[in-house]
């Protein structure tokens, strides 16, 4: 494959050029098993395994491109750097650390994908695309086994409700149904990973668009429910030329956003806030609220803006900790720093 099929361009050129030489090359991330990678290379693929100077938070991510120095006479590379993101769909990572964990880098589209039936919850979805809009990239929402529903229309209907202009797409990855829509996102060049629950389909829609099995999938549970299968995070090169970027199913995604992408995600909720007599309106009981007159009448659930309302008290929560971590931080350099120079006071004197 050309690095261009690869999902190069100009902006990864000009991050490369620094690192340029006789024994440099650019690869891209493939498969991450820990520290050592496995990397997609003009020249074929690649192992490659990371300096012993990156630390943890500069290790790559699957869909990173990396300066690679190829190994003589092996199939293998050490990774000398990591280059800048173009785009990166990323989450808290999960229990009590405030840490950020990238699930997948450089993507032009993300597939947010459900499926009718038990899992599709536009609660969930209005949480996917937060993320979604925060990375970078165009979010799509794809809605598997739609042969399996009893009543597709009133289901995607739910979805489309909070979409605003996101494009949806009812599609059956077994049989086909709806599937070739999906196809002008899977152009030469262009990354697109797949993202939501376990079970949804996604290995399904990878072994689809690939032409082979290159995904492991299992068979439905009696309720009609996937099972998961993928472990990994993996990018895959399509005979067309693109690239589908699978991951394991998340049992529950803890947002690493700002305020601009919960915007995105709740444009009707926030264009209310103009109507407010107070610039200040909590939203709650203030007279001439405009939000609360729109549940009131109907024009806005209480479903929707409790969804809202659940984010933003998490997103807030989440700003309060990056501070404090950042804080924390600082102070831990301050230590450093202080020791630095008493060491060398010592050992002038």
């Amino acid at each position: 494959m050309t690095l261009e099929e690869l999902g190069w361009s100009a902006f990864f050129a000009d991050a490369f050029e620094p690192y340029k030489r006789d024994d440099t090359i650019p690869a891209r991330v493939a498969v991450r098993h820990h520290g050592p990678c496995e990397l997609l290379t003009e020249q074929g693929p690649l192992g490659g395994v990371p300096m012993g100077r990156l630390d943890e938070s500069k290790l790559p991510a699957v869909g990173d491109w990396v300066v690679a120095r190829k190994l003589p006479g092996e199939r293998k590379a050490l990774i000398e750097a990591v280059l800048p993101r173009r785009s990166a769909f990323t989450r808290k990572e999960a229990w009590e650390r405030t840490v950020e964990q990238v699930v997948a880098a450089n993507i032009d589209t993300v597939f947010l994908v459900s499926a009718f039936g038990q899992d599709l919850n536009p609660r969930r979805m209005e949480r996917y695309l937060t993320g979604a809009w925060e990375s970078g990239a165009e979010p799509v929402i794809v809605l598997n086994k739609v042969d399996l529903s009893d009543d597709p229309g009133a289901e995607a209907a739910a979805i489309e409700a909070i979409a605003f202009g996101v494009p949806v797409h009812a599609v059956s990855a077994v049989s086909g149904e709806g599937a070739d829509v999906l196809d002008s996102y899977l152009v030469r060049g262009r990354t697109v990973a797949l993202l939501g629950s376990s079970g949804v389909g996604k290995s399904t829609l990878v072994n689809r668009f690939a032409g082979d099995p290159v995904m492991k999938i299992r068979d439905l549970r009696q309720d009609g429910r996937g099972r998961h299968t993928t472990t990994h995070r993996e990018l895959v090169p399509l005979p067309g030329g693109g690239l589908l970027l699978d991951t394991p199913g998340m049992r529950e995604l803890q947002l690493w956003a700002g305020e601009e992408a919960l915007d995105s995600a709740f444009e009707d909720v926030v264009g209310l806030f103009a109507g407010c007599r107070f610039n200040d309106c909590s939203h709650e009981r203030e007279p001439g609220c405009a939000v609360q007159e729109a549940l009131r009448s109907g024009e806005l659930s209480q479903e929707r803006y409790d969804g809202w309302r659940k984010l933003q008290r998490e997103l807030h929560r989440l700003e309060i900790r990056r501070d404090a971590r950042l804080r924390a931080e600082a102070r831990r350099e301050v230590r450093r720093f202080s020791r630095s120079v008493k060491n060398r006071n010592k050992a002038r004197y």
